[in-house]
């Protein structure tokens, strides 16, 4: 609306048009401000015009409070500047018995916050901790050097695997250098001669694939080169499948040691067959994956192997910064008699030395001593070192980042804000990861969102075609702002291997025809995967699909929680009817809802509003007890009515 201004300023009525307001609404605000007016007609100056233009716009603005995830109730009264008894006594109005220090979910907050006129915001946690670097970390111009690659080593069991890193150690170890070779930690670093330099690979001496994506699922990533072994007699093996597809996962390069070609029936050109079968192209074949024919008993190939991983770490340029503060992970952890917490460091970025305080996870101490593999203690190490620490007070994770501080001070305020906010996780139910659900919910909101897949089948037929349905839902929209990737597939039961790989890669575990076992069911409640099992094949292509779209429901079921039978009716003077009942079985619950069945006809169904035993409310009643319900808008009880009580319950799709 145009203003209109004279000398004096505005007029009231043309104000109040302006500001979409009755001149009576805009003289009382006037009055509020002190300025008296005279009426519509009269002037207002420009300077009270921008104070009451001001004012309104801040009236008008939403009024967000910041609190951090799962607040107690004294800490969202504290954000809305309220006192904690005021929303305690909010709560209690809404049903809700919960004091002041106690946590309460978002929902329940932001329901309570906007009964004030707020809206809440979760609060960006701060983040003392330093940063862990990646791998290759570039740092300022000049600052980086090259650093040894690290390398793990995996495959199926009996391929080899240990008798490869044996053979690797003794074969490259001077002899009567280091007085033998005796590996006293769970990584070690080997020195070849290359192109006339002497340079150092780091191996990873891990229990197999599981324990590489646990790691990497805790967020360290300090693989830069995997080995895969497979046996030349033998051939590819189920772990060997899955052994790649965690490979493929970390997106890191591969090669493939072809051992036991000293053994009579060795078929290495089979081998290289088999890998094409499982997206893994050989060189021969024109692919990128380099193949290595060795024989961990003989020796035969070691030295090959070696030199192609350093030709790898050539063409990937792996660098690190050594000066400053290190920065790593942990390879893994333990607690000894007389020693305390001994945990085996890989350290990234950097120089670690004796006397640094560290954080390790929850973990935190000063570095009392270093060791190396070789059980020789050690100053200082550098990029891509692994070494033995002791001085921690607590044993950390495996995959845990490593980080030095300046001072304990520090190193124990950090770790307490991690326990704390681990208690926080372990009290709101858990860390949740993308589920089918989350999915609808983001593609409603126009959030793009890749949705990652990890597909197991009853046979391979089935997998196939569950595949196939996979691909044409993609095509069929090239633009979807959904995409799905598979990032693995496979036949038998959902194990916990495959859990692991969910958990590190954020995808959702699909099982066709089959159910996870009891440990990959364990593993994803408590890693908080999201696991669904189909039967019909259009069932799982239809949840994808309208995940995609936004329009996922859940399914509920009915449960039936037991069931009592009315033996006699009695009435109160107030006109309350009650049913004198006997619970036949199961168990009946006051809230739930029930069912009135006479004869064969289900009369009406309701919910249980009142249960009393003798003259006691109850919350539930057991069968074989006798008990008195109260029905809500119902009273044409009859002896010899069945009330039935059950609940729905969300459930997976089949």
């Amino acid at each position: 609306m145009r203003e209109v201004k004279t000398a004096k300023g505005v007029k009231t009525s043309d104000l109040a048009n302006e500001l979409k307001m009755t001149t009576a609404e805009l003289i009382t605000t006037l009055n509020d401000l002190g300025v008296m007016t005279d009426g519509p007609s009269s002037m207002i100056d420009e300077a009270t015009v921008a104070t009451v233009k001001e004012m309104l716009q801040e009236a008008s603005a939403e009024k967000v409070a910041e609190v951090p995830a799962n607040p107690t109730v004294r800490e969202v009264a504290e954000s809305l500047g309220l006192s904690p008894n005021l929303l305690v006594k909010k709560l209690m109005e809404m049903g809700q018995l919960i004091a002041a220090n106690q946590r309460i979910n978002m929902a329940l907050a932001e329901k309570l916050a906007l009964g004030f006129g707020y809206k809440l915001k979760i609060k960006a946690e701060a983040k003392p901790e330093p940063k862990p670097l990646a791998n290759k970390h570039k740092g300022p111009a000049g600052a980086t050097q090259p650093r040894p690659p690290v390398v793990t080593i995996m495959g199926h069991v009996d391929h080899g695997k240990t008798s490869l890193l044996d053979s690797i150690r003794k074969a490259k170890v001077a002899d009567g250098e280091f007085g033998g070779i005796t590996q006293h930690i769970g990584a070690y670093q080997v020195e070849v001669e290359h192109n006339g330099e002497k340079r150092k690979i780091t191996f990873l001496d891990t229990p197999g694939h599981e324990a590489f994506t646990e790691m990497r699922a805790r967020g360290a990533q300090v693989t830069d080169i995997v080995i895969l072994v497979v046996a030349a007699d033998d051939g590819i093996m189920p772990q060997t499948i899955e052994a790649i597809h965690h490979a493929q996962a970390a997106e890191v390069p591969m090669i493939v040691a072809i051992n036991k070609i000293d053994k009579p029936d060795a078929r290495p050109d089979r081998i290289k067959q088999q890998l094409t079968e499982h997206n893994v192209l050989v060189e021969e074949y024109g692919g990128d994956v380099i193949t290595v024919p060795v024989s961990a008993k003989t020796g035969e190939g070691i030295p090959e192997l070696l030199e192609y991983l350093l030709l790898v770490a050539d063409v990937q340029e792996f660098q690190a910064d050594p000066h400053g503060h290190a920065t790593g992970a942990v390879v893994e952890a333990s607690i000894e008699t007389g020693r305390g917490a001994i945990a085996t460091l890989l350290v990234q970025s950097g120089t670690l030395r004796v006397g640094d305080i560290v954080v390790a996870g929850l973990s935190f101490g000063k570095v009392r001593a270093m060791m190396n593999e070789r059980g020789e203690r050690v100053l200082k190490a550098g990029p891509s070192t692994p070494v033995e620490v002791q001085g921690l007070n607590s044993s950390p994770a495996a995959g845990d980042s490593v980080e030095v501080v300046k001072t304990e001070k520090e190193a124990r305020q950090i770790t307490e804000k991690r326990i704390e906010k681990e208690r926080n996780v372990r009290m709101s139910g858990g860390v949740r990861r993308l589920t089918l659900d989350d999915l609808s919910r983001q593609a409603q909101e126009g959030l793009i969102k890749d949705l990652n897949i990890i597909l197991k089948g009853d046979v391979q037929g089935s997998v196939e075609a569950v595949l196939g349905q996979l691909k044409k839902i993609n095509e069929a929209d090239p633009d979807n702002e959904v995409r799905i990737t598979v990032k693995l597939s496979g036949v038998g039961l959902i194990n916990e291997s495959d859990i692991s790989l969910a958990v590190a890669t954020g995808a959702i575990v699909i099982g066709f025809n089959v159910r996870p076992d009891v440990s990959a069911q364990r593993a994803a409640e408590r890693d908080g995967v999201d696991v669904r099992t189909y039967n019909i094949i259009y069932k799982l292509t239809e949840d994808i699909e309208r995940a995609m779209r936004g329009l996922l429901t859940p399914v509920y079921e009915e449960v039936i929680l037991g069931s009592a039978k009315v033996l006699q009716r009695f009435q109160t003077s107030k006109g309350q009817v009650i049913a004198g009942c006997s619970v036949q079985d199961g168990k009946l619950q006051r809230g739930a809802e029930a069912r009135i069945i006479r004869g064969n006809t289900t009369l009406y169904t309701s919910r249980i509003e009142s249960l009393r035993r003798m003259k006691d409310d109850v919350r539930e009643v057991l069968q074989g007890f006798e008990c008195g319900i109260v029905m809500e808008n119902w009273s044409d009880v009859q002896p010899d009515d069945i009330f039935q009580c059950f609940e729905m319950r969300q459930v997976e799709r089949l």
